[in-house]
């Protein structure tokens, strides 16, 4: 059965900005080969982690918000933890409330932008 995912995930600081362009390319690329539709990606960038993580302080953060069949997520999910690019990850599956709040969301964010390029 398709459901609608969220999954963020934490890039080791080390990579340089084609090495994280290249992972979340990659990973893009596994969920649409099995059949997942990516409906939202988000990069937010360098940010300072909570607490240290294998003796790192900051990581880029990524979000993917996709539909995909249920039975895939464990296998992502092994491939995040045998990847040694990535020190963290969460995957929750998103019920009808929080679809629309994240698309209320992403609209506002979207104005948000809009605004910012008219000011321009």
């Amino acid at each position: 059965m398709v459901n609608q995912y969220e999954t963020v995930f934490i890039l080791t600081p080390v990579l340089s900005e084609d090495q994280v362009k290249e992972t979340v390319k990659d990973y893009e690329k596994l969920l649409t080969k099995n059949g997942g539709e990516i409906v939202n990606r988000e990069n937010w960038g360098m940010r300072k982690l909570a607490y240290p993580i294998q003796k790192k302080s900051t990581g880029f953060y990524n979000l993917f918000e996709y539909k995909i069949d249920g039975q895939f997520i464990s296998k992502l999910e092994i491939q995040m933890k045998r990847d040694e690019r990535i020190i963290r990850f969460l995957t929750v599956k998103l019920d009808k409330h929080a679809i629309a709040y994240s698309e209320k969301r992403r609209k506002k964010n979207k104005d948000k932008n809009d605004e910012k390029k008219s000011d321009k």
